[in-house]
């Protein structure tokens, strides 16, 4: 008996259990929060695309990021994309001029100039987006010749001209226009200076991207002009996502940190670009035997969003090289995924990145102040692209180049705060995907932008998709989307396609910006040189339909060609696309839980009431015992009737 209603208790919580967690997935598993600066608004651009699990509005019971009072106007809201894994950066969205104009922009931290590729352009590559055309925005300028600027051969334009670390440049004219940061961003479109790019070399010319968005120091940088025209602090923040699923956001203006946040004082005067005092570097608990100097030598130790990796002074490589190695006792040495680069890869860690710290050892960064920056495997580590399970160092060798560059790599999952106002960076390690659902807040954009009117100082770019443009792909307005599923011809042999039909489904899932388990591949064949694939997007775990919002953004970027696959799998051309209504459960699927549990506990309660008939039954037997008509009784006295 004791057991069975031990068995009833259990069964209990367990429903208990299940019920809470299946309905409060929208809650944050994180409580932290921090806060916006009241003084001046703050334009919040997240840096990759993080789905809404719920299908029409945010769950009121979301942890959102709590502003410092409550007249505070709504953040900032983009939509943006991690290519870090693909294409070696992550982009924002701007839109420059009137009628707005958008372009797909690396964020830069170690350069100052913004610039997009412009109409008049004859060696600009083929990029994401159209060129730039001022003759179309009534609220384009030119920047006139002056002593403040480098000028053009006639005297009559300033220009401007870029060379970067891979030997690319860009060069180009000086223009100035309405720059707004999307639809719902809380700070009003401003006016700013951007390059006109006219000629490209290098990787600028074959990337996918437009441009670059550049946040350094200079008179050029859109950080700098925004407060210089005082519509911001002089701060802002970047947030990345992990190697598993990205996320997070960039915040253009002043946040109150974390209480636990790690800091570096970064000099300005030390180098141009944003530096921190690093001075030694712990592998599994032990300092490499470095002298402290090894990280300070011509720029020093210095942040770069622009960049992919980390790269160390030589000394410093090939210490933390060793001690890495020698950490690593149940992984194999294999080759890397390019025989173009000798990289340091392993396998036999595993698919499972929350995992990857029972295999590789823990790396700290200690600053100056004696703070240290916890370092995880995802910080170090990148996926080998060719083997499963396997992973190369991220942290290369800087040549004979003295200067410590952190790239991308090394903040992932880390919330980093420019605090230029105060001369100190912070850091604070975080899941950047949750983040970006606790900036994600709600409010009502401004009014849209007139075009007959030049100064658009207090209005609001319009989206990037219009409602109209929901009417033309079709989408109903009410109806629960359970699942989109896509037709398309790859310009790749079926053959060669066979073998990557794994990495297509990833490759999908990062360019749409949701998890690899959510992309399906249904059915792939031969099609004379090409080959035709069909594949589904389908719900989240945690969510039962794909929201009308993220549908659309899906469905667009595929059918405008926006998604950009690996070379491996050539050019894609969409056949069709269709929409599935979430299947509407019937009675006994919604109350199943419900009607199974009654039907247990009646069943444990009436094993329970008949073992209680049970024993009283047989007490009362025990004391009356059955006897034998013939049985030898004492003989009683007869009592009156």
């Amino acid at each position: 008996m004791a057991r069975l209603i031990q068995l009833t208790i259990l069964f209990i919580q367990f429903y208990y259990y299940y019920y809470i967690t299946t309905t409060a997935h929208g809650v944050s598993s994180n409580g932290t929060t921090f806060l916006l600066d009241s003084s001046r608004s703050a334009m919040i651009l997240p840096l990759f695309l993080s789905p809404p699990n719920l299908c029409t509005k945010f769950s009121s019971t979301r942890r959102l990021l709590q502003r410092s009072n409550a007249n505070a106007p709504p953040n900032a809201r983009m939509r943006l994309h991690d290519d870090l894994l693909i294409n070696g950066y992550y982009t924002t969205r701007l839109w420059i001029g009137t009628p707005p104009q958008r372009f797909a922009l690396i964020v830069d931290t170690g350069s100052s100039v913004t610039y997009v590729p412009c109409s008049s352009c004859e060696q600009c590559g083929r990029h994401q987006d159209p060129k730039f055309q001022p003759d179309l925005s009534s609220t384009y300028q030119s920047v006139k010749c002056n002593i403040d600027c480098n000028c053009d051969d006639e005297k009559q334009q300033c220009v401007y001209e870029r060379q970067y670390a891979e030997m690319s440049t860009s060069s180009g004219v000086l223009g100035e226009d309405i720059i707004s940061f999307g639809n719902l961003s809380a700070l009003a479109p401003q006016r700013a200076v951007f390059g006109c790019e006219n000629m490209e070399t290098g990787d600028l010319y074959s990337q996918h991207a437009d441009g670059i968005m550049g946040l350094g120091r200079g008179d050029l940088s859109i950080v700098d002009h925004l407060v210089d025209k005082g519509v911001i602090n002089d701060s802002f923040s970047l947030c990345y996502g992990g190697m598993g699923i990205g996320g997070g956001a960039m915040v253009l203006g002043g946040i109150s940190p974390p209480s636990n946040m790690v800091f570096s004082q970064s000099d300005p005067v030390r180098s141009p670009y944003y530096n921190i005092d690093l001075k030694e570097i712990h592998v599994a608990g032990k300092p490499l035997p470095l002298n402290p100097t090894v990280f300070d030598g011509k720029h020093g130790t210095i942040l770069d969003s622009g960049t992919t990796y980390a790269y160390l002074p030589e000394a410093a490589f090939v210490s933390f090289k060793d001690a890495i190695m020698k950490e690593l006792h149940s992984l194999k040495p294999i080759r890397g995924p390019d025989p173009n680069y000798n990289d340091i890869c392993f396998s036999g860690a595993g698919s499972d990145i929350s995992q990857l710290s029972s295999s590789f050892p823990v790396v700290e960064m200690v600053f100056g102040n004696g703070q240290k920056l916890l370092l995880s495997p995802e910080n170090y580590l990148f996926r080998h692209s060719k083997v499963h399970g396997a992973y190369c160092l991220g942290i290369f060798q800087n040549g004979k180049d003295p200067t410590t560059l952190l790239g991308g790599i090394v903040v992932r999952n880390t919330l980093v705060l420019y605090d230029r106002e105060n001369s100190k960076i912070g850091f604070w390690k975080t899941n950047c995907s949750e983040l970006w659902e606790r900036l994600n807040v709600d409010g009502a954009p401004p009014p849209a932008p007139s075009s007959s009117n030049g100064n658009n100082s207090n209005t609001e770019m319009p989206p990037s998709m219009a409602p109209s443009d929901q009417k033309h792909y079709g989408l109903p307005d009410e109806k629960k989307i359970g699942q989109i599923t896509f037709e398309m011809m790859l310009n790749v042999n079926y053959s060669d396609l066979k073998l990557h039909i794994s990495e297509l489904a990833e490759s999908i899932a990062q360019e749409l910006g949701i998890n690899s388990s959510q992309v399906y591949i249904l059915n792939s064949m031969e099609k004379g040189n090409a080959s035709y694939i069909e594949w589904a997007v389908v719900p989240s775990e945690s969510a039962d339909c794909i929201s009308n919002v993220t549908a659309l953004s899906m469905i667009a970027r595929v059918a405008e060609s926006h998604m950009h696959l690996p070379d491996t799998f050539g050019s894609y051309h969409l056949i069709n696309w269709e929409i599935k209504a979430s299947a509407k459960r019937t009675w006994w699927q919604q109350h199943f839980l419900l009607v199974v549990l009654a039907i247990a506990v009646t069943f444990i309660f009436g094993l329970l009431a008949f073992g209680i008939w049970f024993i009283w039954r047989h007490r009362q037997r025990a004391l009356n015992p059955y006897k034998p008509v013939d049985a030898v009784v004492t003989e009683q006295e007869l009592q009156p009737l």
